[in-house]
């Protein structure tokens, strides 16, 4: 089974934040436990034998998190009643639901380099490559636009509107997320910053915020260290918290306040961000709308500034009686035989 099948089966979702017997305290609900805490928690409960069992399977889950639990038993050797009763031990009452924490250790373990070779073993042509990775982008923007919360969307942008600063910390490839989310925030008259640079600047940064500002974290996956401890840390001092991640399993949902999450699922070696950036593109509509007149304002005053200015390009006029240039018919290459 190729290892593009796990990706697909990644759910977009949007988590609600409510009170409940779960609540860790903060009036936010307290996150499942993961695939690897529960092994890591639940060791002492597990003889010598399943321990090994286990710990062999999240070593290989790329060749057993689309295994049944019989298939799985055949694959080490046991009967399909010790795995049952290896997963019980770990507090999961179905192995459907042991299943789909594989199937996230799973997908938060691709890297760009396993991608890349499973892509390449099926020996199709560029243009069927091409073709897969634009199939796969318009599912992740449907996945998105069918579980969207408007309702979240909309408490992000009263959080953007009560802070005084927000910063957004997205390093690596998601810098390029966090710049425009930050930018956009900027045309809007909000106080938003992506920080570059080092990780001691992103730390610094970090540090002197309050709770009268908001720090927004963006990374998928594993999540980058310096991304996930700048949300550990500003939520520790009481700054809210809001994360831009990929499942309810990784640590930037499992360390912000609120988060947004929406798939990355790629058929090649690089994350697809068409959802991300959709779910930005969202935030930033909520932010403008939320008050329209102050929003109007501030493009009014933008386009007084920018309409009549030289900042638009602008074709050289042709001097006066002179015949328009032609444009040069680009040179065709000679067919190959």
């Amino acid at each position: 089974m190729p290892a593009t099948a796990g990706a697909r089966q990644i759910e977009t979702v949007m988590k609600r934040k409510r009170t409940s017997a779960s609540s860790d305290g903060a009036g936010r609900e307290a996150p499942a436990p993961t695939l690897e805490a529960r092994f890591a928690e639940g060791q002492h409960r597990l003889n010598e034998r399943r321990r090994r069992l286990i710990q062999a399977i999240l070593d290989s889950p790329d060749e057993t998190y689309y295994l049944s639990s019989r298939d799985l038993a055949k694959r080490y050797n046991v009967d399909a009643a010790t795995i049952v009763r290896t997963i019980q031990a770990l507090g999961y009452d179905k192995f459907a639901d042991f299943a789909a924490d594989l199937r996230r250790h799973f997908v938060t373990r691709i890297t760009p380099y396993t991608m890349m070779k499973a892509a390449a073993q099926k020996k199709e042509s560029v243009a069927d490559y091409i073709h897969h990775s634009l199939e796969k982008d318009a599912e992740n923007l449907n996945l998105l636009r069918s579980t969207l919360d408007t309702e979240r969307v909309i408490e992000f942008a009263r959080l953007v509107h009560r802070s005084r600063r927000i910063l957004v910390v997205g390093l690596d490839y998601a810098a390029s997320l966090a710049w425009a989310l930050a930018y956009g925030l900027v045309r809007l008259g909000f106080d938003a910053e992506a920080p570059v640079g080092s990780s001691g600047n992103v730390q610094h940064k970090v540090r002197v915020l309050t709770g009268d500002d908001l720090l927004v974290a963006i990374s998928f996956g594993r999540g980058l260290r310096d991304t996930v401890e700048a949300a550990m840390k500003a939520r520790g001092a009481g700054v809210p918290t809001f994360g831009i991640t990929d499942s309810d399993a990784t640590p930037v949902a499992r360390h912000s306040d609120t988060y947004l999450a929406a798939s990355t699922a790629r058929t090649s070696y690089l994350d697809s961000y068409v959802a991300p950036m959709a779910a930005i593109d969202a935030l930033l509509v909520a932010c403008a709308h939320l008050e329209p007149k102050r929003s109007l304002a501030l493009l009014r005053r933008a386009d007084e500034e920018y309409g009549p200015g030289s900042r638009w390009h602008q074709e050289p006029q042709p001097a006066r009686g002179s015949a328009p240039r032609e444009r040069a018919t680009p040179r065709r290459r000679p067919a190959r035989k």
